[in-house]
């Protein structure tokens, strides 16, 4: 019996002739449109959208028709439209600037070195300490910082008015004391507000701590690295997107810090610790002037969104 010859010619050999072709292959369905794609992913975000068009971009479209109009609370009929108006006033007046000042003023001393700083400190501090003088030391500062805004106020304006704590203890020393509230009063509502919100500077840190690994800051300790060079190439590093963070909350909490200033100085004395909230509620309330309190109320929203940009770029950065 003989053996069967290869196949050598064109085509395909015997064996493969017999084989029954198969079904065709499947075909790409054809993609869907850009918005019947997309929809199916925006479709659970819809109640969401919707309320926040409702709380938020509807309150602050209304919020600039008014700040576009003369609406006063008393002595009109109606009210006109006047366009940009109200902002160039704002821009023209020197209460005004003056009041953009102290607000950066206040904001950079209380927020952005005194919460942030001091926060930071007591946060290093503590994570060596005893746990009896973390106790305490967290109750005090955390129970300054649930008071309400109002009785904080009245806490440091007993401390700070002439007759005040801060006085006593002066007279006490044989030291020189003063009205605090009349010659330094922004520094005295920025002391206030460090004292009041350096609790939330010191949790956030706590926390940013305690993740960072031990072997790291023991592996620089054995190679000699002393506390500040410790503090400065290891600490701040691992934890700059919490320092951005907590920046970034602690200054638009301060921006619309009200309350505390009101009661302690009233924005006194001759503005000097009028920082735009009160110059805002001064010129909507007291001199019933809704369209340019309005207007003032936007720029200040304006500069919370600026440090919050400014913010949000430096936390994209990654570690």
């Amino acid at each position: 019996m003989t053996a069967a010859a290869p196949h050598t010619g064109p085509g395909p050999g015997p064996d493969l002739a017999k084989i029954p072709p198969g079904p065709p292959a499947p075909q790409p369905s054809p993609t869907r449109s850009g918005p019947r794609r997309l929809l199916p992913r925006f479709l659970p975000l819809t109640p969401a959208l919707a309320l926040l068009l409702l709380f938020l971009a509807g309150p602050i479209a209304y919020c600039v028709f008014i700040a576009l109009t003369d609406l006063q609370l008393t002595g009109q009929a109606e009210s006109s439209f006047v366009g940009l108006e109200n902002f160039r006033r704002a821009f023209g007046d020197e209460e005004f600037l003056n009041a953009v000042w102290l607000t950066l003023v206040f904001t950079v001393l209380s927020s952005l070195i005194g919460q942030n700083t001091l926060g930071l400190a007591l946060a290093a501090l503590m994570r060596r300490a005893s746990k009896p003088v973390r106790t305490l030391t967290g109750g005090i500062v955390v129970t300054a910082w649930v008071l309400p805004e109002v009785v904080a106020g009245f806490l440091l304006y007993a401390f700070f008015r002439r007759e005040g704590t801060l006085n006593a203890i002066l007279d006490w020393l044989h030291l020189p004391s003063q009205n605090w509230l009349f010659t330094l009063p922004i520094l005295a509502v920025s002391f206030a507000n460090v004292w009041r919100g350096t609790a939330f500077s010191m949790l956030v840190y706590s926390a940013a701590l305690n993740e960072i690994p031990k072997e790291i800051t023991e592996a620089a300790e054995v190679d000699g690295a002393g506390g500040w060079r410790r503090m400065w190439h290891i600490t701040l590093p691992m934890i700059r997107r919490s320092i951005g963070t907590n920046l970034m909350l602690n200054t638009l909490q301060t921006l619309s810090v009200f309350g505390l200033i009101w009661v302690m100085t009233r924005g006194g004395p001759g503005g000097k610790s009028q920082t735009l909230p009160l110059f805002m509620y001064e010129q909507a309330f007291q001199n019933s002037l809704i369209g340019y309190g309005t207007a003032v109320a936007l720029l200040l929203l304006l500069v919370g969104s600026l440090f919050s940009l400014v913010y949000m770029r430096l936390l994209r950065t990654e570690v």
